[in-house]
């Protein structure tokens, strides 16, 4: 299987795989242990909140399966997030993340009377990452009202009110924070790349 789609319950699958089919793949969208560790790929996209997704992983017993790949991993949107060691998305204690990721969610600062969520296309500084190859300050589409800092571990950067990382990686797993198949051309070479990625 060349590319998996964990299908946590709470995830905008269809759209998801059909960027995925636009460029050619057949990805398989599943909840299935043995499939996620035998696809070449995977995907991890999400909507919604991060406790509420964290507990569709445990319930499907793959908390343990996605923290040990060691294929490339994407995490999209709230996908990217569950990457992280922690979210303060609750309202009382942090939800415990994947941990694959050395970096923590927090809710974007609602400065300048901005209003959050943060909805709609921005413009993105990304690095030489291999993700971003062929890009040159890209817009991309965003929907999120918490997101990761500024740090070693990010390998794009936003601005909405204030900095923010776009994209995050560590090892062999990757987070974007917009929607890269909401992103027309500029996020389908993302995904392209993704797909292009050295195993």
């Amino acid at each position: 299987m060349r590319i998996a789609i964990v299908n946590t319950r709470c995830a905008n699958l269809s759209s998801v795989k059909f960027a995925f089919e636009r460029l050619g793949e057949q990805p398989v969208i599943t909840a299935n242990a043995d499939d996620l560790k035998q696809a070449e790929r995977v995907v991890l996209p999400g909507v919604g909140t991060a406790g509420e997704a964290m507990r569709a992983l445990a319930e499907l017993n793959l908390i343990t399966t996605l923290s040990a790949l060691e294929q490339p991993v994407l995490g999209i949107c709230l996908g990217m997030q569950l990457l992280a060691d922690s979210s303060t998305e609750s309202r009382t204690d942090p939800v415990q993340g994947l941990g694959v990721i050395s970096t923590e969610i927090k809710r974007l600062t609602n400065r300048d009377d901005m209003p959050l969520p943060h909805m709609g296309w921005n413009k993105t500084m990304v690095s030489d990452h291999p993700l971003f190859h062929g890009l040159v300050d890209p817009w991309f589409y965003y929907v999120h009202t918490y997101a990761a800092p500024v740090n070693d571990k990010a390998i794009a950067q936003c601005e909405y009110s204030q900095p923010f990382a776009a994209a995050i990686a560590e090892n062999n797993f990757m987070g974007v924070q917009f929607h890269p198949e909401r992103s027309g051309k500029e996020g389908a070479r993302v995904l392209k790349n993704f797909m292009e990625m050295a195993c």
